[in-house]
């Protein structure tokens, strides 16, 4: 019965989760009627650019850095795997409980490129982009007689002679 609850169940915890690692987003309109949003990447996004600072500049990683941010994708996972019906244990703030995330602290001057960072974040930038067009869609009807009738009549084609 609590599988057909899930949804309704996990709620709490995926607030505490939201509040953990969302950001904010914030609508203004401008002197012209445009609406303009601006958004923050909460938690995650700030402990991923300071981690990537910390590395290029530093060539550091502090332990307890790392801690937080295993924690934090621990908690996350515990979460997802209760959703999606591979546990059914509550998730919970403090315990590790079944499911499992193991990542090992790595040594940054030996592991990590300090260089590395950048160029990914560089290489992502065109992924993170929303496509052209994307604030106002546009769907053509099928009543639209300019579309109606030129995908399914047939073109003689240019080379032939007849």
């Amino acid at each position: 019965m609590t599988t057909f609850f899930r949804g309704v169940l996990v709620i709490p915890i995926a607030i505490v989760s939201t509040v953990l690692t969302a950001g904010a987003t914030q609508t203004v309109y401008d002197r012209s009627g445009q609406v303009v949003r601006h958004t923050s990447g909460g938690i995650a996004a700030g402990l991923f650019g300071a981690t990537m600072l910390m590395i290029l500049f530093r060539q550091r990683y502090p332990r307890w850095w790392f801690d937080f941010a295993l924690e934090l994708a621990r908690f996350g996972t515990r979460i997802g795997a209760y959703f999606a019906l591979l546990t059914d244990q509550y998730p919970s703030t403090v315990e590790e409980q079944s499911v499992h995330l193991q990542i090992d602290y790595p040594n940054v001057e030996s592991d990590l490129n300090r260089w590395l960072p950048l160029v990914k974040w560089l290489l992502a930038i065109p992924h993170l982009r929303p496509p052209a067009g994307s604030a106002e869609p546009r769907i053509a009807r099928l009543s639209d007689t300019s579309l109606v009738g030129q995908a399914h009549a047939p073109q003689a084609p240019s080379s032939c002679v007849g």
